[in-house]
């Protein structure tokens, strides 16, 4: 039960965020300290707020100029987070954060067969993936390997691509194609999926779509934002395996 001292307002409880954000409830500014997410694991801090450094160092993630941190929002929002800028953990709707390696793929040269937008390619750029774009007849697509898939699902990692519209990105993106297909572990049927074929390979599709609650925000929304909701997506879907 959680305990208010009237005078300090102070919270003797440690707050889950993850739990606080999936519940919509504002986390407090003073507490006994904050359980947080930072990938598969968990970690109690005693401060409110900590810096992009501090937080991947505490995931033990270093050198940490090698790796990059993003903040993740309730509803698959995404949000980079420098190494000298500050978080405030008891931000509404801040649910967990990823690390991503910096390193660069060597030995391989990616197709480049159209351009996106420059935050698109930035965001790629540093989020330690393989990736491409290719044009096959009228589709454009982006193609990121080895994206990380969360327990509960019969791999680690798989291929991913995206659709590209021409008029994109005032025109949003929609839905995911993964390769190969994803199982859950307990054999549970994935509803709203089907086949696909591009680049040489089937591809299985994911229909999800934003909800009116959360539309495509041009000029807000890109890759990254999407990739966001894809996580959201899969995690979505591994829960129904304790269900």
């Amino acid at each position: 039960m959680i305990k208010v001292d009237d005078e300090q307002q102070f919270v003797d409880e440690i707050i889950d965020l993850e739990e606080f954000a999936k519940s919509e409830k504002v986390p407090p500014t003073r507490c006994r300290g904050y359980r947080i997410r930072i990938g598969k694991q968990f970690y109690t801090v005693t401060r409110s707020t900590m810096t992009g450094r501090e937080l991947l160092e505490l995931a033990e993630k270093t050198p940490v100029e090698r790796f990059r941190i993003d903040q993740k929002f309730r509803g698959g929002q995404t949000k980079r987070v420098e190494l000298e800028e500050t978080v405030n953990l008891a931000t509404p709707g801040v649910e967990r954060f990823q690390t991503l390696p910096l390193d660069q793929t060597e030995g391989y040269t990616a197709r480049r067969q159209f351009r996106l937008p420059e935050v698109d390619e930035e965001y790629l750029n540093v989020s330690g993936l393989l990736w491409e774009t290719v044009l096959e007849s009228s589709k454009r697509r982006v193609i990121v390997y080895n994206f990380p898939v969360p327990d509960g699902y019969n791999v680690s990692t798989v291929d991913l691509n995206l659709q590209i519209d021409t008029g994109y990105p005032d025109t949003q993106l929609d839905m995911v194609y993964f390769h190969p297909p994803l199982m859950l572990g307990n054999k549970k049927a994935i509803a709203a999926i089907r086949d696909d074929s591009f680049d040489g390979k089937a591809w299985q599709r994911w229909s999800r779509h934003r909800t009116s609650a959360n539309p495509w925000m041009a000029g807000e929304d890109y890759i990254g934002t999407h990739l966001g909701l894809v996580e959201h997506w899969l995690e979505c879907e591994q829960l129904k395996v304790n269900k």
